[in-house]
């Protein structure tokens, strides 16, 4: 019964662990295949964000900066692939959570984004309609929001991995031939 009870406990604390692992920890791994994909245009605007009332403010640039960066980091990597795509990414949402005062509950961070996937060589969209992505901020674990460049940097990290899972749900995009449904 101790046996088991400690086991719980250790895969509790992995599971725990790895859901606070940087968003980025798995650009050192090769990339997954996305067929013959290579980054185009990274193009992020930011043409009327929300605000959640109690959110740290960013500027435009800062979020363009930070978005930007996560899309180079995740899929600039893809220096094979023979077609380019491009991406268009709308801010369009967001919540910097404030430094966390003890006993007082405080939202965590959150990001709201819409992407669109461009197809260069027919000059045209890949997705009909664009995608809506909203990602949450990573538990810090220490009762302390990290500051807001680090909130930045998270969100757009956990966003860009997302944008890769919903490019892997569409792999006819990218010349990857589908597997049958078992």
């Amino acid at each position: 019964m101790i046996r088991a009870t400690k086991a719980v406990i250790l895969l509790s604390i992995g599971l725990l662990m790895a859901a606070c692992a940087p968003p980025t920890a798995d650009l050192t791994d090769p990339p997954v295949d996305l067929g013959d994909f290579k980054l185009g245009h990274n193009i992020v605007v930011t043409p009327d964000p929300k605000l959640v009332p109690g959110s740290r403010r960013a500027t435009d640039e800062e979020w363009k900066a930070a978005m930007t960066g996560a899309i180079d980091a995740r899929f600039g990597r893809y220096e094979d692939g023979t077609r380019l795509y491009h991406f268009g990414i709308s801010i369009d949402a967001y919540n910097l959570a404030a430094i966390d005062l003890p006993g007082v509950p405080t939202p965590k961070s959150a990001l709201g984004v819409t992407v669109t996937v461009w197809y260069d060589a027919k000059g045209a969209k890949l997705n009909e309609k664009p995608k809506t992505i909203t990602v949450l901020g990573i538990f810090s674990g220490a009762g302390i929001q990290p500051s807001k460049q680090v909130q930045l940097d998270n969100l757009s990290a956990l966003a860009a991995r997302e944008i890769q899972e919903w490019l892997l749900e569409n792999p006819e995009w990218f010349g990857i031939a589908s597997e049958p449904d078992s």
